[in-house]
């Protein structure tokens, strides 16, 4: 069936639909992993964007039910350049069409992703709609201003507190949106975790004398949780806190620093980022619209990105803070950097 990605400053793109077939408004983000498509689309992360692939051909190795990093897919739409009929996976269990007919998430292929994706690189992520039928601009427009991922956080995290059981440091994790693989990592280091909604209070979390609190990825602006910002700031100083993307921005809102939206993200399985500590350099994944702009003074910068030298890790030794902005758990991919999370445990009491 023919569809069209009509974005807010009124560039259309014309292509074909697939999956669910049913329009779908959202923000239109681009990611340069070459693999790793059923992470990305169950990535939290992900929540209220769609998400285009610059790998031009997607699907081939289908869809498997053990590497979701969520319950379900959380992309508003899906946009490929090719996408593959017939994969050929030992453990592909569906097509990627099926998945996202399944779970009720449009897809559009035939369209040329590199021009969108210079579009996005040259003017910035903005919204988009895919739609099936023709529309008036004034709707459209209308459609496009009524959108809002305020609520994104609220979303995708648990509703409820549960302990997933381990013998060794006892872990409490507020979910704002977290990975599977972060839960796999800190469950292979044997860690007793607790987990919390993203609205926990600090004396609940403070209640079970956690050795470590961990503050998870997630969607959208930082600046949109004060709430939580003022809860993580109780906790500083009293406990080892420690966390990642969304987790280190709220962290560093919680010091007295600033974030600020990047012009199109860091999406994607390729980034260089340096340790200063070690002086490595190591290919990191990413994903993230937003990023750490100033710290105050007494505040350690621990990583930087190389291609734009924005923030991606800090610390305050005192007070047994740490905190970096890419994903050291990968999924997809590469898991140069999962000795991250030996240091998160090594701050733990």
């Amino acid at each position: 069936m023919n569809a069209k990605l009509i974005l807010e400053n009124g560039v259309i793109f014309k292509g074909k639909a697939f999956g669910y077939l049913k329009e779908s408004v959202g923000e239109v983000v681009f990611t340069t992993g070459m693999t790793g498509y059923q992470e990305v689309l169950t990535d939290p992360s992900y929540h209220g964007q769609i998400v285009t692939m610059t790998y031009p051909l997607i699907g081939n190795y289908g869809v498997n039910l053990d590497d979701m990093e969520s319950v379900r897919p959380q992309v508003k739409g899906f946009i490929v350049r090719e996408k593959c009929d017939y994969p050929n996976n030992f453990r592909c269990e569906l097509t990627l069409e099926d998945y996202l007919k399944q779970n009720k998430i449009i897809g559009l292929e035939g369209i040329d992703t590199r021009a969108l994706t210079k579009i996005l690189r040259n003017n910035g992520t903005m919204k988009g709609i895919i739609v099936l039928d023709e529309v008036t601009l004034d709707d459209v427009k209308a459609k496009l201003n009524d959108f809002s991922n305020k609520d994104a956080v609220q979303t995708v995290s648990v509703k409820e507190k549960h302990e997933i059981k381990g013998n060794g440091k006892n872990v409490a994790i507020i979910d704002y949106g977290i990975k599977e693989n972060i839960l796999r990592c800190f469950k292979k280091r044997g860690c007793n975790i607790t987990v919390f909604p993203q609205d926990a209070k600090s004396e609940d979390v403070l209640s079970i004398n956690p050795d470590l609190i961990f503050l998870s990825n997630g969607p959208g602006d930082p600046e949109d949780l004060t709430y939580q910002v003022e809860e993580i700031k109780k906790m500083i100083g009293v406990k080892p806190v420690v966390g990642i993307c969304l987790g280190h921005q709220l962290l560093a809102l919680s010091l007295g620093g600033k974030t600020t939206k990047l012009k199109f993200g860091h999406r994607g399985c390729n980034h260089p980022v340096k340790d200063l500590e070690t002086g490595k350099v190591h290919i990191t994944s990413q994903n993230h619209g937003y990023v750490v702009e100033t710290l105050p003074e007494g505040v350690e910068i621990t990583h930087v990105n190389i291609n734009d030298g924005t923030v991606e890790g800090l610390k305050v030794e005192d007070k047994k803070v740490y905190s970096v902005q890419f994903h050291p758990e990968a999924s997809a991919g590469p898991k140069d950097s999962e000795y991250i999370f030996d240091r998160f445990l090594d701050y733990a009491l």
